[in-house]
């Protein structure tokens, strides 16, 4: 049996990782800004993160949500803390579209409507509702295309007042920053605009936050940027800092009804050990403030590079846009510079570190790139 080939892949074999630095099989050193889709938060083999999980495995790995498990709870208070979310609820599954599906499975439970608002250039996910609230034909199947969904241009109110004005829409998916659509920011009016419609026609508003949150934009979650409170608030990625864990954060406004959702993997013993090690070392360590400084910094400079056509980001959420294909420069940052990075589309980069990063490696990665351009 071979593996099913749907992936592109560089001719490199990673062994071995520790915080921002990434070995080959050859023993090559790697700057890693790209975090492997922004799943690395805390930094590679953060020894409490390793220890936490090697103690877990110890006792128990994993049992069913068919019985008691206090580590759950003990995840919901620190994510509630962590996130100024509380009040809410927490439902944990395995990845950001199983997170996504479940967001739009609960919206529709709750005002029983089927159509769902989603925007220009989105990205979230892969499964079946997911799928069909991302903005390209090209991953949806037959088998995708039947629920009713309305694609409406990034930033435009009134193309969103028109489609809620009737009071048909479900719920309205926004990613807090897109990612795969090039690194692009919301506007702080549109946010706190599509809050107030979401509340004037009943329409439960989701915020996609798997890769712009926990505290990749500087702060937890990127709307908070905008000072908005979403229904729902879907996560994964930096969560488990490379261990498959999701979840959604889920509005007071909600009442649970047992055996509406459901998971066999999702906030198991290993899940939640590592979702909490994962918040210790942000609190610890004021990762998210790191992100901040780092990010400002890292962006200030990269905007006196003439070479870029435009520099977008918050924190170490950064798009470098230029105007033209990027990738004979990736294959030189990568290959002679050893550098991680990620693209989208044909001209934008996208930087996503690990939010331990320091100003000593952003300074680094300032050189390499500038010696390829």
């Amino acid at each position: 049996m071979k593996f099913f080939d749907v992936f592109s892949r560089w001719n490199i074999e990673p062994v071995s990782a520790l915080g921002c630095k990434v070995y080959d099989v050859d023993g090559n050193e790697y700057l890693d800004f790209y975090g492997g889709h922004a799943v690395i938060s805390i930094g590679h083999s953060h020894p409490k993160y390793v220890v936490k999980l090697t103690e877990q495995l110890g006792k128990i790995g994993f049992y069913s949500n068919s019985v008691q498990i206090p580590l759950q709870d003990e995840y919901a208070e620190k994510l509630g803390k962590a996130s100024g979310y509380p009040d809410y609820s927490v439902f944990m599954v395995n990845s950001g579209a199983e997170a996504n599906e479940n967001a739009l499975k609960l919206a529709s439970f709750y005002n029983q409507r089927n159509q769902v608002v989603a925007f220009r250039k989105s990205f979230h996910g892969r499964t079946s509702a997911a799928v069909r609230v991302t903005d390209n034909v090209n991953y949806q199947a037959p088998v995708n295309q039947n629920m009713e969904v309305v694609f409406l241009p990034w930033n435009d109110m009134d193309a969103v007042r028109n489609a809620l004005k009737n009071k048909e829409v479900s719920s309205v998916i926004i990613e807090g920053i897109q990612g795969i659509g090039g690194i692009v920011i919301p506007d702080t009016q549109f946010m706190q605009e599509l809050r107030q419609v979401c509340d004037e026609t009943g329409t439960v508003l989701i915020v996609d936050e798997i890769q712009s949150g926990y505290g990749r934009s500087g702060k937890f979650f990127a709307h908070q940027h905008a000072a908005i409170r979403p229904d729902i608030i879907t996560i994964a990625k930096g969560m488990g800092n490379g261990f498959p864990v999701a979840g959604m954060l889920i509005s007071p406004k909600f009442t649970a009804v047992s055996g509406q959702l459901g998971t066999t993997f999702g906030g198991n013993h290993l899940a939640c050990a590592a979702a909490i090690a994962v918040l210790d070392v942000m609190e610890e360590e004021q990762l998210v403030e790191n992100a901040a400084k780092v990010g400002a910094y890292l962006i200030n400079e990269l905007k006196q590079l003439p070479q870029i056509k435009e520099v977008r980001g918050h924190g170490l959420m950064i798009g470098l846009e230029f105007s033209e294909p990027i990738k004979p420069l990736r294959d030189k940052l990568l290959f002679e510079q050893h550098v991680f990075t990620g693209v989208t589309g044909s001209c934008v980069f996208r930087l996503l570190p690990p939010l331990c990063l320091t100003k000593a490696l952003a300074d680094e990665f300032l050189v390499r790139l500038k010696s390829i351009l």
